[in-house]
C-alpha cells in the first residue's frame, strides 16, 4: 500500500488540447466550409471555429462564432445542438443576456422546466445588471403568455416584479390560478414549435 501522503498529493491536470501553430489558416478553412455548406450543416464548422478561437485565447471571436453557430442551428430547427452551443457561451460569459433568453425559450420548447426556471433567474439577474429590463420584460411576458406551466408562471410573475413591471406581474399571477393565459398553448407539439420560433427571434443580433 502506498504511503498516506500519496493520497493527498495533487493530481496532475489533464493535458490541454494544443492550438495548431497555423490556427488562423484552420480558422479560414472552417469559415469557408461554413459558407459552402448547406444550411443544415453550417452550424458544425462555426461551432468548431468558436472552439478553435477559445483554445487560442481569442474569447471575443469565439463568442461571435458560437453566436453564428446558434443562428444556423436554430434556423435549421436543431434546438438541442443550439442549446449545447449556447451553454458554451454561458460557460465563457455567464452574463450573456441574449443567450440566456434563448436558452430559456429552448427549455420551454423542450419542456425542461427545472432548467427553464434556472435560466430565467439568471436571465433576469443579467438583464438588471446591464440595464436591459425593458427587453427582458417583453420576452418574459411573451413566455408567460404561451405556457400554462404554473411553476414557471409564478416565477415569471416574480421576475416581472423584479424588472419593474408590477402590472404585468399581477396579470401573470392571475394566469397561475386560471391555468394559463387565454393565449396559452396546451398542445405540447404546438408549444414546442412556438417556443422554438421565439428562440430564433430572441437570438437575433440587435443594435
Amino acid at each position: 500500500m502506498p504511503p498516506i501522503s500519496e493520497f493527498f498529493r495533487k493530481k496532475p491536470e489533464p493535458p490541454r488540447e494544443r492550438v495548431p501553430v497555423n490556427w488562423e489558416v484552420r480558422l479560414e478553412s472552417l469559415e469557408a466550409e461554413a459558407e459552402q455548406a448547406p444550411p443544415a450543416f453550417q452550424g458544425t464548422p462555426l461551432n468548431r471555429a468558436g472552439d478553435l478561437c477559445l483554445r487560442a485565447g481569442d474569447q471575443i471571436r469565439a463568442l461571435r462564432y458560437y453566436g453564428r453557430a446558434i443562428d444556423a442551428l436554430l434556423g435549421d430547427g436543431q434546438r438541442e445542438a443550439a442549446r449545447g452551443v449556447a451553454n458554451k457561451i454561458i460557460r465563457v460569459h455567464p452574463e450573456a443576456v441574449r443567450t440566456l433568453c434563448t436558452l430559456t425559450w429552448l427549455d420551454l420548447a423542450a419542456a425542461h422546466q427545472a432548467t427553464a426556471l434556472m435560466h430565467l433567474r439568471d436571465y433576469v439577474t443579467a438583464a438588471v445588471r446591464v440595464q436591459q429590463e425593458a427587453l427582458a420584460g417583453d420576452q418574459i411576458y411573451a413566455m408567460a403568455r404561451k405556457t400554462a406551466e404554473t411553476e414557471f408562471l409564478a416565477a415569471a410573475a416574480d421576475s416581472l416584479d423584479q424588472l419593474g413591471f408590477p402590472d404585468r406581474a399581477a396579470g401573470v399571477r392571475e394566469w397561475v390560478t386560471s391555468a394559463g393565459s387565454p393565449e396559452a398553448i396546451r398542445d405540447p407539439d404546438r408549444l414546442s414549435t412556438a417556443c422554438l420560433q421565439a428562440a430564433v427571434g430572441s437570438n437575433e443580433r440587435r443594435a
